[in-house]
């Protein structure tokens, strides 16, 4: 029987959208003296998604320096339940789902047979037979679209479930509103709201949540769920609002989040927000992962995958691969200008491709100097210039003894200058490149898993 959702007639609506439109919009005009315009929106997982609101990119990309709030409800979340919901997640997923402790989060994949990946999620344990999966927006469509054959995840993990087997399924986002709050000022704002206790340690009340971890607790006769696990690879939160309660505290949280200089972020500033965080960035289903490229090598690998388990799908595909020792490496990148799509050259030599670029306000100056570009605006004391993942055949970075690349030497980071190629239809390079280098030094500091002592009083 098929659980996933017919194809829509035309992009959803987010449960938020009227509120974006309506309530913040001129708000944000109010506070910020700026003129009403339309929201620029582009169709996201098959969901008219805001880019960014009257704020630039840019703008809102900088926001998480102090607290960003992300309207995530594009999402879907996925009930497991059942006394063999351990067992089918185990066989369905790359990580080891049924060795998670309750009130756990765990990062995850969803592979096809030759070891593509189909989705990335967040999983939660509710309890000893109970799971949410947290997934990416479109992957809940089971349908036939121009020629291909949608299948959405909760299908496809419900596929390898056994005769007789003790499962049931259902998609609960219709119960659930996903709002992330992220940045330092995080705490402050859901503490006014919410109070400290529900970022509270679960086990341990005197103490602060730990990373990876989720509370539940009920406010006004609702359910919610506040989960830490790093969206944006910095301290924060992510929110599942009852739909009762949704509009009511979206009002309150983005209503806070003005108040301490932050803002609504569309997607153009999170996808910048998970790029930038840390020495590897964060990869973007559809972008870093897609169906036809395993995610072996990637640096959240080993954290949604667990090889020593004894079957999973796409685990043989898998296993050949990793058999033939794979060099290839997903790096970060910083560029003089866009360089999405583009072949990574050094030395006349083809390193690989850009899979993400965005321009990004977090690149110190000295860091966009070192590009050596002879662009006005990357050499501006306020000037920009663009981030980026890149998957490599292999990584060019030395390494040590062990085989760990080097990332510094002398105190300084090591950073390869390589040019960005645009491509013609044979693969060779053309026209004028792209400037720039590859780091694994990172853009901004992941904080994520940092104690919230370092957050708490600010």
């Amino acid at each position: 029987m098929k659980l996933g959702f017919d194809f829509p007639a035309n992009p959803r609506k987010t449960f938020l959208y009227d509120l974006e439109e309506n309530w913040y919009l001129p708000l944000l005009a109010q506070r910020k003296g700026l003129p009403l315009q339309a929201t620029k929106r582009s169709n996201f997982g098959e969901y008219s998604m805001a880019v960014n609101y009257l704020t630039s990119v840019l703008e809102e990309a900088a926001a998480v320096n102090r607290v960003a709030v992300y309207n995530i409800d594009h999402m879907a979340q996925l009930l497991f339940s059942g006394s063999d919901a351990p067992a089918l997640l185990d066989r369905a997923l790359g990580g080891k789902m049924s060795e998670m402790k309750v009130g756990a989060c765990k990062y995850t994949l969803l592979l096809n047979e030759r070891g593509g990946v189909q989705d990335d999620m967040i999983v939660m344990r509710l309890s000893d037979t109970e799971y949410i999966a947290v997934i990416n927006a479109g992957h809940d469509i089971t349908a036939s679209k121009d020629g291909q054959e949608l299948i959405a995840d909760i299908d496809r993990i419900m596929s390898v479930k056994r005769d007789g087997e003790d499962v049931v399924a259902k998609d609960i986002s219709d119960q659930l509103v996903k709002v992330d709050v992220q940045g330092p000022l995080s705490f402050k704002l859901l503490k006014s709201i919410y109070g400290d206790a529900v970022l509270k340690n679960r086990n341990k009340p005197e103490k602060n949540m730990s990373f990876f971890t989720f509370n539940e607790f009920e406010r006004d006769g609702h359910k919610y769920y506040i989960s830490r696990t790093g969206y944006t690879n910095r301290w924060g939160w992510e929110l599942y609002i009852p739909a009762a309660k949704a509009a009511e505290d979206f009002k309150a949280i983005v209503s806070k989040a003005l108040d301490l200089d932050g803002l609504l972020v569309g997607l153009g500033g999170r996808d910048e927000n998970r790029m930038s965080a840390g020495p590897h960035g964060l990869p973007l289903m559809g972008s870093e992962y897609d169906p036809e490229h395993s995610p072996l090598n990637a640096p959240l690998f080993a954290a949604g995958v667990d090889m020593d388990k004894e079957s999973f799908i796409g685990k043989e595909a898998l296993q050949k691969e990793l058999d033939s020792n794979p060099a290839k490496a997903l790096l970060i990148l910083v560029s003089e200008g866009i360089a999405s799509n583009r072949g990574v050259y050094l030395d006349g030599k083809r390193l690989g491709t850009v899979t993400s670029s965005i321009n990004s306000p977090n690149l110190s100056l000295e860091m966009r100097q070192a590009i050596g570009s002879s662009r006005k605006n990357v050499n501006e004391p306020n000037g920009t210039a663009a981030i980026g993942l890149a998957w490599l055949y292999a990584n060019p970075f030395p390494v040590d003894d062990e085989g760990k690349p080097i990332t510094e030497r002398d105190g300084q980071a090591i950073r390869v200058p390589v040019q960005f190629f645009r491509e013609d239809s044979e693969g060779k390079p053309m026209g004028s490149p792209v400037l720039g280098y590859l780091t694994m030094e990172g853009i901004t500091p992941a904080t994520a898993p940092k104690p919230l002592k370092n957050i708490e009083n600010l």
